[in-house]
């Protein structure tokens, strides 16, 4: 009772406060409205007084421009005539330097074609050069030779006879020396021995002395096919080298050829550009002013389509702001489909009237596709504060039956006056209920006496039909009979307004094309500098192009003419090196073999030099093998090493002294029979030849000079000219430079005020626009604009207009005049662009300014009547808008109740009375928790007496079922609450710890662990309110002996003086502990189960271990257990359990 008295004081206060809010936003609601009305006047008010203000001011600044542009004009035909005269005197120049470029080329390929000449030419003297020396240092030589022959033949004589007396005084030292190291034991030779000995030594050497000398000769034929291997060798390198710099130029000639080649196959591809750009930019001339003149048609066209249709429509502010709530809705929730009337439409124009007026206001409803996105459609236009809606659900609307629209189709259709209102509207099977909820079984009628005979009959009562077939119907024209007879006519201006919605939508696709159309002219006027009366700037622009174009042209002709010039040239370079470089590639294989040749001649002569080596042995074994033989003397080798070292230095000697005689032998016979007089009649006959060979060279090469230098100083003066025919060029570049951009900035000035003028007109015909929307929208939101009550000057520069409310009830004469006073306003904004305030012969223009002249600007602000630059224009008209919105939404979201200051006043009394019943229910409040609290503190006393017991109890049990001789303390076991101040409003907590492990959950113990916790638990609580007995079903099953024996023990403990125990178990531990069983089988004889009982008391009679646990036995007062046949008690019992008990 307490909460609802209070609650109903607290729902009246709130009531009172609500009230109160309501009452304060009423308030503020007309407040809101006052604001709003004065800031909607002041705004419109500053538009319309600037925009008459710029117009004067862009009509002045009109006749300036027009009278710039024409000194532009003339000033840029002026330069024209100067850049042409320039261009063409450039272009003669450009003419001589090709010329002149030319000529220059032609003398450098000549220069170019005579350095190959000179260089083979330089070559020739100096292996000419080279070859002189060497002929003239060989012929010094042999002349030296022959002078000195008859002194070297005597000298060779003597130098014999001395070698030879040497020889003699050496072989008689070496007898003395062999006497005295010959020892009496060795075998030695005698002396005849040893004269043979020698003589067999000098038969060897003389027998040698032959393949000795043809040993020399091959090792002098060695030297030499060495040497000229050597001369081979050094000649390949320098024709490789050779080889190699021709390669070099053959590679970089054969670069400079490809390059030239990819910079005239460029040249000719820019050639090919440029051609089709020239041909395209001229093709694009043609196509843009083609296109512009369609786009104009075009244009034209939807003008007069709008003009027809009197565009003059506006949507207001609320409406726009619906538009965007639906948008917004469509993006946030897919069902919205969006509104029925943007969903639909009338088969046929004139039908529109009958179906707006058959939907009625369900035609602005919003089609969504089940009743939970209306509902979330709704909160958000709550929460976003956007104004209000309805929907139309698509899963739970109600639309007429099938059969009924058919029976009412069937009954119309005969005549051609009357059709379902369902079947004249086009739209998506998808919303097709949508329109069959808004219309249902409404019948469109041409007029209203077909309607009347539809619904009343031919008598005119309403007898015909009965309540339930009954039909509404709506004509053409708007009127409707309801279901329940009563009759509406006429049209209001929302209707017609609501009607006209579907033609609306082709006028905005009309403005869209129509905005397409001219931002695409305005793209066109872009691209070409165009003015908007003609196409003299874009012609002029695409003139200049041109030009530029064949000016490019121009260079690259010129350029490939150049690169091709160029290209022969290196080709024929090409070609020369070319042809070198085969003639060194073929000089060089011929090197090549002959340096094989040379090394294969060397490696003969070592092979001769070998078999002569093998040659001298052999004929010296010869001579020694017989010596041996008849002496006895078969180790020669020993004998020598008997003789020792003065032996050796005597054949060493005399070996030494034989050859060399030997050599001057053959020597002084060589010089005998030397010829010297034809040698040097061979060198003095080559050195001729080869002299004669070199000044011919040195006059070749002073010719080939001559002419290079020649060729040079002409090639000088060509490059002179060129240099001069280019400085020229330059000169008339610079001055044609200088008159293109002289002409470019007199164009530049002339497009720059025919931009301004283009502008000029633009913003004039943008301000009868604007001013025609101004006060348009000025009559749409019904903007009360002061007028003048008295006629004023026209020179005045403030000049008014203003907007009435024109009732439905106005005299046909009236409306007239107010049509009249409409229509120039309408007929302004399709005004071509080029025409302007300024154009007194134009009728419209006239009829416009003077509707214009009516307004009072004096109670405009001065401050706002100042001139504002364009960014505090924005800033200012930004001003008014966020002013304006902002009252708008707060007026928006604003829902006054003009009767809350009544029920303000009347909740307040009655919350007053409230407060009574209120003290009351707060005493009656408290009586009732004091008697709580003690039922509570009673309750709580008795659930702690029974939670301690058996806690106590729980500790002392789990520790006797947990105790052992090898843990005598046993395990820990205990209960916690988690709420101690009202325990049996929470859980409680049970922990167990067996025996020498750590606390854990009770979920991580083991399945023994876990029963003999739970059986500790079991029999604690029996220790508070004992049982008669307990029956255990299998609870052994998840136990160990170990466990299992501490349960039995524990059970025969407590069962001699606590409790009773029926026991169902499968284990023998069981069995052997009980005073009695009880086994259940099968009778086979009578097909039954049958009981067996046993005493066990009459078999205590067990060991020592055992007398205990028997004799706790004994105290029980009965024990019974079920066991199976199968694996239980193999030595009492052989029965099968079935679970019971006797």
């Amino acid at each position: 009772a307490t909460v609802f008295a209070y609650n109903k004081q607290k729902s009246y206060k709130q009531e009172r406060r609500l009230l109160k809010e309501q009452k304060e936003e009423a308030e503020r609601f007309d407040s809101l409205l006052d604001k709003k009305s004065k800031l909607q006047t002041e705004m419109y008010l500053w538009s319309l007084y600037h925009i008459d203000s710029d117009m004067q001011e862009r009509e002045e600044a009109m006749e300036e421009l027009d009278t710039e542009k024409q000194e532009h004009e003339k000033d840029a035909n002026a330069k024209a005539k100067l850049l042409k005269e320039a261009k063409k005197q450039a272009s003669a120049a450009r003419r001589q330097v090709s010329a002149a470029e030319k000529k220059r080329v032609k003398l450098a390929s000549a220069v170019d074609e005579l350095e190959p000449s000179i260089i083979k030419n330089t070559e020739e003297i100096k292996n000419l050069s080279k070859k002189v020396k060497m002929d003239e240092k060989q012929l010094t030589k042999t002349k030296k030779e022959a002078e000195t022959h008859d002194q070297t033949f005597a000298a060779l004589e003597k130098e014999i006879a001395e070698y030879k007396e040497t020889l003699v005084e050496l072989e008689s030292d070496y007898e003395e020396v062999k006497r005295g190291a010959t020892g009496p034991d060795q075998v030695t030779l005698t002396e005849e021995q040893e004269a043979e000995y020698e003589r067999v030594r000098e038969a060897a050497a003389a027998a040698s002395d032959k393949p000795r000398r043809k040993l020399t000769l091959a090792n002098r034929k060695l030297s030499n096919a060495r040497a000229k291997a050597a001369n081979l060798a050094q000649e390949y390198e320098e024709v490789k080298n050779r080889r190699d710099e021709a390669a070099r130029d053959v590679r970089s000639f054969t670069e400079r050829k490809e390059k030239l080649s990819e910079s005239l196959d460029k040249t000719k591809k820019d050639l090919t550009k440029t051609e089709r750009e020239l041909q395209a930019i001229q093709k694009s001339a043609q196509e843009a002013q083609m296109r512009r003149e369609q786009l104009d048609t075009k244009i034209e066209d939807i003008n007069v389509k709008l003009r027809d249709a009197k565009d003059d429509r506006r949507k207001n502010k609320d409406e726009e702001r619906l538009l965007q709530a639906i948008a917004s809705l469509k993006r946030h929730f897919p069902g919205v489909q969006g509104r029925l009337v943007d969903l639909c439409r009338p088969t046929q124009r004139r039908f529109n009237l009958a179906v707006t007026v058959a939907a009625g206001k369900d035609m602005d409803a919003i089609v969504v596709d089940t009743k939970q996105t209306g509902f979330d459609c709704i909160k958000y236009l709550r929460e976003q504060r956007v104004g209000t809606a309805t929907f139309i659900p698509l899963d739970s609307i109600q639309v007429p039956s099938q059969d009924n629209l058919e029976r009412i189709r069937g009954m119309t259709e005969k005549d051609g006056r009357f059709r379902l209102a369902a079947d004249v509207i086009a739209c998506d099977e998808t919303v097709k209920r949508a329109v069959l909820y808004a219309v249902g079984n409404t019948v469109v009628c041409d007029d209203l006496d077909s309607a009347r005979e539809l619904c009343f009959g031919n008598g005119g009562s309403r007898s015909g039909q009965s309540s339930q077939s009954r039909l509404k119907a709506v004509t053409i024209g708007g009127a409707v009979i309801s279901k329940a007879g009563t009759m509406t006519g006429g049209v209001t201006s929302e209707d017609s307004s609501r009607a006209g919605r579907w033609d609306e939508r082709e006028l905005v696709q009309l403005r869209e094309e129509k905005e397409k159309l001219e931002n695409e002219r305005a793209e066109l006027d872009i691209a070409s500098t165009e003015d908007r009366r003609g196409s003299r700037g874009a012609a002029l622009s695409h003139a200049t192009k041109i030009e530029e174009l064949r000016n490019n042209l121009g260079n690259l002709r010129n350029r490939d003419q150049y690169s091709k010039s160029d290209l022969e040239y290196t080709s024929k370079q090409l070609k020369e090196k070319t042809a070198l470089l085969a003639s060194t590639e073929k000089q060089l294989t011929k090197l090549q073999k002959q340096v094989d040749d040379a090394e294969k001649e060397v490696e003969s002569l070592n092979k001769s030099v070998n078999d002569a080596i093998q040659e001298v042995k052999e004929a010296e074994d010869e001579h020694l093998g017989p010596f041996r033989e008849e002496t006895g003397l078969q180790d020669l080798r020993a004998y020598e090493e008997a003789v020792g070292k003065s032996r050796d230095d005597f054949n060493k000697k005399k070996r030494s002294i034989m050859e060399h005689i030997t050599k001057l032998e053959q020597q002084k016979e060589y010089e005998a029979n030397r010829d010297f007089k034809k040698p040097i009649a061979q060198h003095e006959k080559r050195l001729k030849d080869r002299k004669a060979k070199l000044a011919a060279a040195k006059e070749k090469q002073k010719e080939l000079l001559e002419d290079v230098a020649d060729a040079k100083a002409k090639l000088a003066d060509a490059e002179s000219v060129v240099k001069e025919a280019l400085d020229k060029e330059k000169e008339l570049e610079e001055d044609v430079q200088a008159a293109q951009t002289a002409f470019n900035e007199a164009e530049a000035e002339r497009v720059r005020v025919s931009k301004a003028i283009n502008a000029a007109e633009s913003a004039i015909e943008r301000l009868r626009s604007k001013l025609h929307e101004t006060l348009q929208k000025a009559r749409v939101e019904e903007v009360d604009l002061p007028m003048e009550t008295s006629e004023e000057d026209p020179t005045q520069s403030q000049r008014s207009t203003r907007t009435s409310q024109r009732s439905q009830s106005s005299q046909t004469d009236d409306e007239d005049d107010s049509e009249e006073e409409i229509a120039p306003l309408t007929q302004g904004t399709t005004t071509s662009a080029t025409q302007h305030f300024s154009q007194a012969e134009d009728a419209r223009n006239v009829r416009e300014r003077r509707n214009a002249s009516k307004i009072d600007f004096s109670k405009l602000n001065p401050r706002l009547k100042q001139r504002l630059s364009d960014r505090e224009e924005k800033k200012i008209r930004k001003g008014f808008e966020d002013q304006l919105a902002k009252v708008a939404a707060e007026i928006e979201g604003m829902t006054p109740n003009m009767k809350a200051n009544e029920a303000f006043d009347k909740v307040t009394q009655t919350l007053k009375d409230s407060g009574v019943d209120f003290d009351k229910a707060k005493a009656d409040s408290r009586k009732a928790l004091a008697e709580f609290q003690k039922i509570k503190a009673r309750r709580t006393k008795r659930f702690n007496e029974a939670f301690n017991v058996i806690d106590e109890a729980l500790k002392t049990i789990y520790t006797d079922m947990t105790k052992s001789s090898k843990h005598p303390l046993g395990g820990n076991a205990y209960l916690s609450l988690d709420d101690t101040e009202e325990p049996y409003r929470g859980g409680m907590k049970f922990n167990a710890m067996p025996p020498m492990k750590r606390f854990r959950d009770m979920e991580q113990l083991s399945g023994g662990e876990k029963t003999v916790a739970a059986l500790s638990l079991l029999f604690a609580i029996h220790s508070f309110r004992p049982a008669p007995f307990f029956v255990m079903d299998e609870v052994d099953a998840a136990l160990d002996n170990v466990n299992l024996r501490k349960v039995c023990n524990y059970i025969n403990r407590r069962s001699q003086t606590d409790f009773q125990c029926i026991v169902i178990s499968l284990k023998d531990m069981f069995y052997e502990r009980s005073q009695s069983l009880v086994g259940i089988c099968r009778d086979v004889g009578t097909n039954s189960s049958k009981t067996l009982t046993l005493d066990l008391q009459k078999y205590d009679e067990v060991q020592d271990e055992e007398t205990t646990a028997a004799s706790s036995a004994r105290g029980q007062k009965r024990s019974r257990s079920s066991s199976t046949s199968a694996g239980s008690r193999k030595k009492r019992s052989s029965s099968e359990s079935a679970g019971t008990k006797q």
